[in-house]
C-alpha cells in the first residue's frame, strides 16, 4: 500500500524532492503535479511557488528523456517568473537534446546575460555556435530568433543569491542534463580532433608528455567522443606521476568504450601508485577477462596481489 501523501503544498514539494533524489522521477513528477493542482485550486496568486513546481517537474521530465514536456513546464515556469535560471538551463538542455539548436542557443545566451560565469551555459554556447555555423553557414547569426534583453532587476535577483546557492544550482543542472545532452560535433570538429590527437601521439613518441597533454586536451575540446584520446592522455599523466588525473581520464575512456584494455591497464597502474590495491586488482581482473593472455597485465596482477596480501 502506497504511503499517504501530505495535504499541503510545501510538504508535497518536499516529498517530491525526496523522490527525485531517490531517482523516482515519475513519482516525483506526479507529486509536483498534485502540488500544482492544489496551489491553483486556492485561486490566489503564488507565482514564485508555482514556478518552482513547474521547474521541478521539468527536471523529472528531463531525467526521463521526456524533453517536450520538460520544455512545456519550463515555459510555464518562465511565464510566471521570467528569466529563472533553472528553467532556462533545463529548457536549453531539452532543446539541445531535440536538436533545436537555434532555440537552445537563445536560452544559453539569455542565461549568460543574467550571469556570464555559468560554465554549463558557456559550454552550451560553444557547442551551439559550432553546430549552427556548420549547418547554417557564416550568416548563421542572422537566422536566429531574437534574444530577449534581460532587465537589470532579473540580474540583480540572481546576483543577490548567495554564491554557494548559485554554484549548487549550476552543479545540479549539470548533473540533471548530463544524460540527456547531445554531444555535438561537426565533421570538421571531428577531423580537427583527430589531427590534434595524432600530434599528441607524435609528442609522446618524442617523450614530450607535457606538450602531448596540451594537444590531447585541445583535441577533446573539438570532440569528446574518442576513447583513445582519454587513455592516451592518461598515459602522459602516469609518466608525470599525476595519478588522480590518470584515473579520471581512464574512467572517461571506459565510459566511451567498456573494452578499452589500455584504459583498464593504465587505471590499474594509477590505482596501484595511489595504494588503492583493491581497485587496481579489480581493473586488472576486468582486463584479463577481455585478454586472458595479456602478459603485462598478468605481471601487474601478481604485483598488486602481493600488496593486497
Amino acid at each position: 500500500m502506497a504511503p499517504k501523501l501530505p495535504d499541503n503544498v510545501e510538504a508535497l514539494r518536499v516529498a517530491g524532492n525526496e523522490s527525485f533524489r531517490n531517482g523516482q522521477y515519475a513519482e516525483a513528477s506526479a507529486i509536483y503535479g498534485r502540488a500544482l493542482r492544489m496551489l491553483q485550486a486556492r485561486g490566489s496568486s503564488h507565482p514564485e511557488e508555482e514556478s518552482v513546481l513547474y521547474s521541478n517537474r521539468a527536471a523529472c521530465h528531463l531525467k526521463d528523456g521526456n524533453c517536450r514536456d520538460c520544455i512545456k513546464d519550463c515555459t510555464s515556469a518562465l511565464a510566471l517568473v521570467p528569466f529563472g535560471m533553472k528553467p532556462l538551463l533545463r529548457r536549453a538542455s531539452a532543446y539541445e537534446a531535440l536538436e533545436k539548436y537555434h532555440l537552445a542557443y537563445v536560452d544559453y545566451k539569455t542565461i549568460l546575460q543574467i550571469d556570464d560565469n555559468v560554465t554549463s551555459a558557456q559550454e552550451g554556447i560553444n557547442r551551439m555556435t559550432r553546430v549552427l555555423m556548420d549547418s547554417l553557414g557564416p550568416e548563421w547569426r542572422m537566422k536566429l530568433p531574437s534574444i530577449p534583453l534581460v532587465p537589470l532587476s532579473a540580474q540583480k535577483r540572481w546576483n543577490s543569491s548567495p554564491s554557494e546557492n548559485r554554484r549548487d544550482i549550476e552543479e545540479s543542472i549539470s548533473k540533471e542534463t548530463a544524460s540527456t545532452k547531445s554531444r555535438v560535433s561537426s565533421a570538421g570538429d571531428a577531423e580537427r580532433a583527430r589531427v590534434l590527437k595524432e600530434e599528441g601521439n607524435e609528442l609522446v613518441k618524442k617523450g614530450n608528455h607535457k606538450k602531448a597533454i596540451e594537444k590531447y586536451s585541445e583535441s577533446l575540446l573539438f570532440s569528446n567522443l574518442e576513447s583513445a584520446t582519454y587513455s592516451n592522455r592518461a598515459l602522459c599523466y602516469l609518466v608525470l606521476k599525476q595519478y588522480k588525473e590518470a584515473v579520471k581520464d581512464c574512467s572517461e575512456a571506459l565510459k566511451l568504450d567498456s573494452r578499452n584494455v589500455k584504459a583498464f591497464y593504465r587505471r590499474a597502474q594509477a590505482y596501484k601508485a595511489l595504494k588503492d590495491y583493491k581497485s587496481s586488482f579489480a581493473d586488472i581482473s576486468s582486463l584479463l577477462q577481455i585478454e586472458p593472455k595479456n602478459g603485462p597485465a598478468q605481471k601487474l596482477r601478481q604485483e598488486v596481489k602481493q600488496n593486497l596480501n
